[in-house]
């Protein structure tokens, strides 16, 4: 089974367990971060979208220095530092595992690091929602299929030639 059952129950302790790694990542930036070249002082610190997923909890970490897709490392089933692949409905993403001050180990997986590119946290937040959203939509679902066919189109050579596919000024 590639996702999970929507639980009300499970769904709110991911979103609390999100919230608890929140804040032991605000007393990381207040402690060692804000001082630092990579840190956006236009973000703050946000758990998004954490959820239960196959027996365990997902969501991403929005932080002035980076964001990552993270879960707790007992999904992961190895040891601090190294690397583990998760499941996921679009695929398999691998994981570093880590320890986060009070919540011990945890499994991320990089975004976006550093974050300079986020003018605020509505974009940070955007972009974590949609890429949530990708990680748990099957890879060959019909969505999937055309949310990620190229944007382009294939120039039609004659009509290329014929000057039609020129740009019109007015």
């Amino acid at each position: 089974m590639m996702g999970s059952a929507p639980n009300p129950a499970r769904d709110r302790d991911a979103a609390a367990w999100g919230e608890l790694l929140a804040a032991s990542y605000r007393e990381i930036g207040d402690r060692a971060m804000k001082d630092l070249p990579i840190y956006n002082q236009a973000l703050g610190v946000e758990a998004v979208g954490f959820r239960s997923f196959n027996g365990t909890m997902v969501g991403i970490m929005v932080t002035p220095w980076f964001m990552n897709v993270v879960m707790p490392a007992s999904a992961a089933r190895e040891t601090a530092g190294s690397n583990s692949r998760i499941r996921f409905p679009a695929g398999d993403i691998e994981f570093t595992l880590s320890e986060v001050g009070q919540m011990g180990r945890v499994a991320s997986c990089s975004l976006f690091s550093p974050m300079f590119e986020f003018a605020d946290m509505a974009a940070a937040r955007a972009t974590a929602e949609a890429a949530l959203a990708e990680l748990m939509l099957p890879a060959d679902s019909e969505e999937a299929v055309r949310r990620r066919a190229p944007a382009t189109s294939q120039i039609d050579r004659r009509n290329f030639l014929r000057g039609a596919l020129t740009e019109r000024r007015g």
